[in-house]
């Protein structure tokens, strides 16, 4: 391969990178959530026993990684539209990517310091 083909990757790639990826994510929740919601036509005693194993630390966590892949993905997309249909749009680009970093990191702190907070009160009493 001649010297200076490789594409190294900047932020629009791991944008694109992180909007894919993020997209995936979504789409299976989306798809398990049909599935849960459909098993209570065939059995309701298995619909309550599968919604029972929701109720763990580990999904609550994973819930939130399905907060912060949805809320970058949407202001990621919003980015997308306005690089698309925006003329000057190509050339903020990577501006509007930081400002999209920037927003969901506060987004997501907001999100997060409650629970964390709470957690805290109930681990040590206050």
């Amino acid at each position: 391969m001649p010297a200076g083909t490789l594409y190294r990757g900047r932020e629009g790639m791991w944008s694109w990178v992180a909007h894919r990826v993020t997209g995936v994510l979504i789409f299976f929740f989306l798809f398990v959530h049909v599935l849960d919601t459909a098993l209570v036509r065939v059995s309701p005693e298995a619909y309550d026993t599968v919604v029972a194993t929701y109720k763990t630390p580990i999904v609550a966590l994973l819930e939130y990684g399905l907060v912060a892949a949805i809320l970058f993905h949407a202001l990621n997309g919003l980015r997308v539209i306005a690089v698309d249909f925006w003329v000057k749009g190509a050339r903020y680009q990577k501006q509007m990517l930081w400002t999209v970093v920037a927003l969901w990191v506060v987004l997501m702190i907001g999100a997060i310091y409650p629970v964390l907070g709470h957690a805290a009160r109930e681990l040590f009493g206050s």
